[in-house]
């Protein structure tokens, strides 16, 4: 892969992100709590490595994270209003500005300065969490409610953010964070439940989870979001269900969770965008069950 040097504009520096073709820094990396732990893993996309970092002081069970390049922003779910900060550079954790009520079974996507932030817990709330002084307030609603033993899953770009309704539905909603205006976005292919999803400024990748709590699925959808195009991606290695996802612009890394027949598992997959591939990836050091997981280098979405 080349080497990018020099100054490069935005543009330039998109289309090589495009093309697939864009070098990011070395210090890209994930923060994935594992779920059903304290415990979070540390997945540097260059080279696909992962290590144990710095845990919670509470376990993370069906929460949701979402971030700046700075910082993540994790609801530890299980009915609390707790929230971490985990801060990038030190890997230092402290508690963040709690929810406004309590969580489970969350979903969260957002940009550079503000995450929204799905309650989950059989409500349609949502918060907005502004990073700049760490202040929470209300979100504009979803249409329907997450059932609090559905996890839903989001994904977005600088502007809006999909999210996946759960709740054994295809419904998804767009929030439009200018604004904060929520309506009705493409739905997905099959009803989805306890899903995870990763993507770019372009594109997000929604797995499906478990079809009606039938068992897990294999199926992924690619949400576009110019033209609000929803399609088939490629799937994934195992039918699994209750995971967590994040990536930079080029790959998006799935922990897998729950795989049907098998259980809780270590089992992470690689998702490239630019030619819809999905490989092997470093296995997480814990079994996984409804983590969450956030990044600090998605350029066009929180950088």
């Amino acid at each position: 892969m080349p080497n990018y040097s020099g100054s490069w504009n935005l543009v330039q520096q998109m289309q090589a992100v495009a093309a697939g073709t864009w070098q990011f820094p070395t210090g890209t990396f994930g923060i994935f709590a594992v779920g059903c732990s304290k415990v979070t893993n540390k997945y540097t996309f260059n080279s696909c490595t992962s290590v144990v970092s710095t845990s919670f002081s509470d376990c993370l069970v069906a929460g949701s994270a979402v971030g700046t390049a700075n910082i993540g922003i994790f609801t530890l779910g299980f009915s609390t209003t707790t929230r971490k900060k985990y801060t990038y550079s030190s890997s230092a954790i402290c508690n963040a500005t709690s929810a406004t009520a309590s969580s489970r079974a969350s979903a969260a996507a957002g940009n550079s300065n503000v995450g929204i932030i799905t309650i989950g817990n059989n409500t349609t709330t949502r918060n907005k969490y502004t990073y700049s002084g760490c202040v929470v307030s209300s979100g504009a609603s979803a249409t329907a409610s997450t059932c609090a033993c559905a996890t839903g899953a989001a994904a977005g770009n600088s502007s809006v953010g999909i999210f996946s309704i759960s709740n054994n539905s295809t419904t998804r909603n767009k929030y439009t964070y200018s604004g904060d205006t929520n309506s009705t976005a493409t739905a997905s292919s099959i009803a989805s439940v306890s899903g995870s999803a990763a993507g770019n400024s372009t594109l997000g990748i929604f797995a499906i989870g478990c079809n009606r709590c039938s068992g897990g699925q294999t199926t992924r959808n690619k949400y576009t979001y110019s033209g609000d195009v929803n399609a088939s991606a490629t799937a994934a290695s195992s039918a699994s269900f209750a995971g967590a996802a994040t990536g930079n612009s080029t790959i998006g890394i799935f922990a897998l969770g729950t795989i049907s027949g098998v259980g809780n598992s270590q089992t992470r997959n690689k998702y490239v965008y630019a030619c819809d591939t999905n490989s092997t990836a470093t296995n997480s050091n814990l079994n996984s069950y409804g983590g969450a997981a956030a990044s600090n280098g998605t350029c066009g979405v929180n950088v």
